[in-house]
C-alpha cells in the first residue's frame, strides 16, 4: 500500500499527510510540482517529530511518478479518491499493493490523471456536502485499505 499526493497545494495538508504515513508504516510519494517549497517549515510544523520516520519518494512530475511506478517501484492499481469517483467506499474492495492518489486539493486531478486510474473511490457524503479534508479523506480510505489488506497486523 502507497499513499500518493498529486501537485498539493496546502503546506499543512502535506504535514499531516506525511506524519499519517509515518505513523502506519505506508510510503508516501509527492508529484510536483507543489503549490509551495517543499521544504517549507510549515510542512516539518505539521508533521512534527514524524518526518524523519516517513518514506517519502519526491517526483518532479506526473509522468516521473507513472516510470517509476511502471518500471518496477510497483505494480499495484492505482486508485483515485475522487469526488467524481464511480466506486462508493463501502463497495471497494481493495488489495495490499494499491497505490491510494489524491488530488491537489483546490482542484483535484486533471482529465488525463483521471483517466490514468485503476478505480475512482468516493467517499459517500450527506446531501449538500461537497467533499472532506483532502488529508482526512485519505485517512479514512487508507484505513478502511489496510483493514481489509491485513496492514495493521504488522503495527503494533
Amino acid at each position: 500500500m502507497r499513499l500518493a499526493l498529486f501537485e498539493p497545494d496546502i503546506p499543512q495538508n502535506l504535514g499531516a499527510f506525511i506524519r499519517l504515513a509515518a505513523c502506519l508504516g505506508v510510503p508516501l510519494d509527492i508529484i510536483e510540482p507543489c503549490g509551495f517549497p517543499v521544504d517549507d517549515r510549515r510542512i516539518r510544523r505539521a508533521a512534527m517529530d514524524y518526518y524523519d520516520l516517513a518514506t517519502i519518494t519526491r517526483h518532479a512530475s506526473w509522468a516521473a511518478f507513472r516510470q517509476a511506478h511502471l518500471v518496477g517501484q510497483s505494480s499495484g492499481r492505482l486508485v483515485l479518491l475522487s469526488t467524481a469517483g464511480a466506486a462508493p467506499l463501502p463497495e471497494v474492495t481493495f488489495r495490499a499493493d494499491d497505490i491510494l492518489l489524491l488530488g491537489r486539493e483546490s482542484a483535484g486531478v486533471p482529465a488525463d490523471v483521471h483517466d490514468a486510474a485503476d478505480l475512482r473511490v468516493r467517499i459517500p457524503l450527506q446531501s449538500g456536502a461537497r467533499s472532506l479534508n483532502v488529508a482526512l479523506a485519505a485517512a479514512m480510505v487508507l484505513s478502511e485499505a489496510l483493514r481489509q489488506t491485513k496492514g495493521f497486523a504488522q503495527l503494533s
